[in-house]
């Protein structure tokens, strides 16, 4: 009855709480309140002080400037105190005026007590002058502030200590020291990082010579006051010597600071800190790639201007440089992705590039490459070039080719080479061998390493280094004859064990072998015919023999004996390596010979084990074929080639069989009009109905059919017109070359309407002629057939080489331009081409706005190869393209890249050997009533070996076959086979053997004398049409007659 409700209770208990929270609000104002009007009286109080300070300092400067009161240190050093503890921006002249009273009151105060007095409050590291000096870097006032850091880190210039004051000059040197290391403690030499970069960093540099000289003498004060301390030259390192191109900027500007570094050592002491792996790793970490770069180029200079100590620290500059080298190269990339970036130097490049540094980086560049300038290469490589090659008497060119490039005569050559041990020889033969682990070895691996390294890296400027390695003549040669001496034939047994071991010293020597090969093979690319071959610049011919015959050694057993299959990373590379020096001899080789016969067999090697382990597809045997199918006999290839193509005709069901019989395509041919019907009818067939079987059927204009019988032979007929016609030079399809009259695509063959077609289908002929196995006399020029077997696409492959086989006047026209001692601009040339284009003289440009840009001592070199490039390629590229392209719809390409471009021209038109007589009797077929014991036959025979020399041999062949040159394989290939048939009346009244006509012809009893016919032939079936003569001397006559008039049209 007393109780209270509830509800009352509860609005009470909110009641009392809203009051409460009412208080604490008001409570939390007021305080709020009270802390803003503390800030805003702190604020005002401030700015009252600020203003008072500002007044105090303008007033003080005001009184000295009027002469009413006299400035002392000690005033000076409390105004600038109060000035800055409350510096700003705004303040910095103030600030300019302190530093300017500052470095005037040096000058004044002579009494060492009241100097000192003044003197010491600045010294104190304490005081926020020298930390306001280093943070402002205001390019008006830079010059300012370096003299104030320049004068209080070095008493030398103090005029206090000297006289009375000099037993102070310890102390005040020992407080300047403790300001340097407070100045470094507080981003001394970021800050000096900074000021260098922007003022360096560009292909002009911005700084004077005065601000340049006080950055790097502060820099270089922590350093020399510290006494070299590991730490210091830490810092030193990755803030001063990574700045771009610092030694380049100094050596111009500022000979005086070259002198520093010489006068302390630097470079021996920066060696030696590098050399440790823990240190030199730590530097390159901080750094990255692109700064380490920098530090690089700026070691590398320092090392050419002090060649003494890069003598004497020699191995530990090569360790060095290799270590950072090393430390670059895991973050180059082959290609671009989302991880790299680009750098004009190390190319993609898997860490972040400063894109700051790139206007510096031809600076940078030009420094690198005083590693591979002549200078620093002969202080590296001085034991290897300090050994004279054992020479007797010098060694005479080869002979020129009388006839063709490809028949240098050479016997005498390689006598010299293989038999003799005087000359150049001597320093091919092992001198003892060497031991691999002595210390001379071990210093020529490890320079070879750091190139080798260099090469890697330094993706965007391999070409220099290359070409800058190989510019001393007598480099290359020595480095062999120091490789020689490690063991026999090259040291081949040792690299050999070494590609098995994973250890250090395995991996130095063969990178000195990958350098050695990586140089001698863009050295051959870059010589001309002249140079290799005459002038015999750098390598001797026995030298080039030698190194030839080590290289198809060392590859042939890196395939073979299976290290290839498993070769990885290093071994790989060192494979590519060799091989692609081994393949720039083989390639020059056959285009003038200079080795001996059968030099680049394997004598080891038997073609039969090698087919048998084609055919189960083992590896080894797959990688032989693809790198060097030059070890296998040539013959031996050809009938690989032949059993390719027969396997795909089986493929394709083109062969007949008990099963099936082939497709066959039958075209209708007009002898007046062969060429336009066969391309109306073939070129819109499919591939494989080209080639496949093809029956031809001639008629004449009225559209009557010829007689002829049913073979092979009349489409074999076809093919040889076809293709005599089509590579006629009046058609304007093709031309001839100066000369030796080989045959290469016209460039003016625009003139026909649809030539680019014609080209296509010239192609698809020519490849099926190959398919087939009929050998055709086009003798083409060996560039155009380069580029057939896409050699042109080679790293290696150079124009200028191949040009001889276009025009020989035209490449010795070119190369006197390369050997001009005066001012090739006299000569009035421009990067142009002026022909004569069917009476117009045409201007073609080699380069965009070629006509009007001169050819100096600086482009000629360009120029030579632009114009060899715009002659064999430029000129017929589309005609050329069209030719390929029917060429290999027919043709694998693949199946070629086992031939040189020689050995295609000899599976396209027969072997150039001499003609073997009795293997063509062992193959010949006779009818009519010929045997091989009939007289006429024996007197034939004797005839062709005893009366005729090889060029009438030469035509007899050419009359029967259509082509001068046997089968590659012999004459057991040649399809149809070479027949002989006894004749009584004229072709035109010849209606084939009749039982009289074969039994007359068996006895010898003629119907009448031939004597006054002429022996005649059906190229298409390989056969000789004989009269029965009744003299040996009137089938002599007689036969040479026919073959004499009966030539044709002649391409070679």
């Amino acid at each position: 009855m007393f109780g209270v409700p509830q509800s009352s209770k509860s609005d009470f208990l909110d009641k009392a709480r809203q009051a409460r929270e009412e208080r604490k609000g008001q409570k939390e104002k007021e305080r709020a309140a009270i802390h803003i009007q503390a800030l805003v009286r702190r604020f005002l109080c401030r700015c009252r002080l600020q203003k008072q300070i500002r007044k105090e300092v303008d007033d003080y400067f005001q009184a000295s400037e009027t002469g009413t009161s006299k400035r002392n240190a000690l005033s000076l050093f409390k105004i600038a105190r109060k000035l800055l503890f409350i510096y700003r921006t705004e303040d910095k002249m103030r600030f300019e005026k302190i530093c300017r009273a500052i470095l005037a009151s040096m000058e004044v105060e002579n009494e060492p007590k009241v100097s000192v007095s003044g003197m010491c409050p600045w010294l104190s590291p304490k005081t926020s002058l020298f930390p306001a000096l280093i943070s402002s870097r205001k390019r008006l006032f830079l010059t300012l502030y370096l003299t104030m850091l320049v004068t209080f880190t070095d008493t030398s210039t103090w005029r206090m200590v000297r006289g009375k004051g000099e037993a102070l000059r310890p102390a005040l040197m020992k407080i300047c020291e403790n300001i340097m290391g407070h100045l470094n403690q507080k981003g001394f030499y970021s800050i000096l990082q900074i000021l260098l970069t922007n003022g360096l960093a560009r292909s002009r540099p911005s700084l004077s010579k005065g601000t340049l000289t006080a950055i790097f003498t502060l820099s270089l004060r922590p350093v020399v006051a510290a006494h070299f301390s590991d730490n210091l030259i830490r810092s030193f390192l990755i803030h001063i010597m990574s700045v771009p191109a610092v030694v380049s900027h100094l050596n111009v500007l500022t000979p005086e600071c070259m002198a520093s570094i010489q006068a302390h050592d630097l470079l021996r002491k920066f060696i030696l800190f590098l050399s440790w792996e823990e240190q030199c790793s730590d530097i390159c970490v901080c750094l990255e790639g692109s700064h380490t770069l920098c530090l690089l180029g700026n070691l590398i200079h320092l090392g050419y201007l002090n060649e003494k100590v890069l003598e004497e620290e020699a191995s530990h500059f090569v360790k060095d440089l290799t270590d950072m080298l090393s430390y670059c190269q895991r973050y180059v990339s082959q290609k671009k992705s989302n991880l790299t970036h680009w750098h004009p130097v190390l190319g993609w490049f898997s860490q972040t590039v400063d894109y700051g540094l790139n206007e510096s980086m031809p600076l940078v560049t030009k420094q690198l490459q005083y590693l591979w300038g002549v200078s620093v290469i002969r202080t590296l490589f001085s034991d290897v070039l300090s050994k004279k090659l054992e020479s007797q008497e010098p060694t005479p060119p080869p002979p020129q080719p009388s006839t063709s490039q490809n028949n240098l005569p050479v016997k005498n050559l390689f006598k010299r080479a293989f038999q003799k041990s005087a000359s150049v020889r001597n320093i091919l033969k092992p001198v003892g061998g060497k031991r691999v682990d002595s210390a001379e070895v071990q210093k020529v691996c490890s320079i070879c390493v750091l190139y080798q390294t260099a090469l890697s890296t330094l993706t965007q400027i391999r070409l220099q280094i290359l070409t800058g390695l190989t510019h001393l003549d007598d480099l290359l040669p020595k480095l062999w004859a120091f490789i020689c001496e490690l063991g026999p034939q090259g040291g081949l047994k040792l690299f050999m064990e070494c590609l098995n071991n994973d250890t250090e010293e395995s991996k130095q020597l063969l990178s000195m072998l990958m350098l050695f090969c990586d140089c001698s093979r863009h050295l051959i690319t870059i010589l001309d015919d002249i140079e290799v071959y005459e002038e015999q610049t750098s390598f001797k011919i026995e030298e080039l023999i030698t190194i030839s015959s080590f290289l198809n050694t060392f590859v042939y057993k890196m395939i073979w004996d299976g290290i290839l299959e498993n070769a990885k990373g290093e071994k790989l590379e060192l494979f590519h390596s060799v091989h692609g020096w081994l393949m720039v001899l083989y390639e020059r080789d056959c285009r003038r010979r200079f080795t001996p016969d059968d030099h680049w067999l394997r004598k080891d090697l038997k073609p039969s084990l090698l087919f048998q382990e084609l055919e189960k597809g083992k590896k080894r045997a797959q990688l032989l074929l693809q790198y060097i199918p030059h070890v296998i006999p040539h013959k031996n290839r050809v009938l690989l080639f032949r059993n390719i193509v027969t396997k795909e005709k089986e493929s394709l069901g083109l062969i007949e069989t008990s099963s099936a019989s082939p497709h066959v395509t039958h075209i209708t041919i007009r002898r007046s009009r062969m060429l336009e019907d066969g391309y109306d009818q073939l070129r819109r067939l499919p591939v494989n109905s080209i080639k496949g079987v093809i029956r031809v059927k001639f008629v004449n204009d009225l559209g009557v059919d010829e007689a002829g019988i049913d073979q092979d032979g009349v489409f074999k007929e076809f093919l040889e017109e076809i293709i005599k016609k089509v590579f006629n030079p009046a058609l304007n399809l093709f031309k001839t070359t100066s000369g030796n009259e080989r045959l290469y695509p016209s460039p003016t063959s625009y003139i026909h309407e649809n030539h680019l077609q014609l080209f296509e289908f010239v192609g698809k002929m020519l490849g099926k002629a190959v398919y087939e196995g009929i050998v055709v006399d086009v003798p083409f020029a060996s560039f155009f057939l380069s580029q057939v077997l896409g050699h042109h696409h080679s790293t290696f492959y150079s124009s200028i080489d191949e040009l001889p086989s276009l025009d020989s006047e035209f490449y010795k026209n070119l190369t006197s331009i390369k050997r001009y001692d005066g001012d090739v601009g006299d000569l009035g040339l421009t990067l142009s081409y002026d022909e004569d284009v069917m009476g117009q003289l045409v201007c073609h440009e080699l380069i965009p706005g070629g006509k009007t840009m001169p050819v100096t001592n600086e482009n000629k070199i360009s120029y030579i190869h632009l114009m060899a490039h715009f002659r064999m390629h430029t000129q017929i590229k589309e005609q050329t393209a069209a030719f390929i392209r029917g060429f290999r719809s027919i043709i694998n390409p693949e199946w070629l890249h086992m031939f040189s471009t020689p050995e295609v021209q000899r599976l396209v038109s027969g072997d150039n050997a001499e003609i073997d007589l009795d293997d063509l009797k062992k193959h010949t077929v006779y009818y009519g009533g010929f045997h091989s014991s009939h007289r006429v036959i024996i007197w034939l025979w004797d005839i062709l070996s005893s009366d005729f020399n090889a060029e009438e041999r030469a035509m007899f062949l050419k009359f029967v076959t259509s082509c001068s040159r046997p089968p590659l394989l012999g004459f057991a290939y040649l399809k149809p086979p070479f027949s002989i048939r006894c004749v009584e009346v004229s072709d035109d009244q010849d209606t084939g053997d009749t039982l009289g006509s074969v039994l007359r012809g068996f006895f010898t009893i003629r119907k009448k004398e031939p004597g006054g016919r002429l022996p005649t032939s059906s190229t298409c079936f390989n056969l000789l049409k004989l009269p029965n003569y009744s003299k040996k001397s009137i089938l002599r006559d007689k036969l040479r007659y026919a073959i004499s008039m009966n030539t044709g049209f002649e391409l070679s």
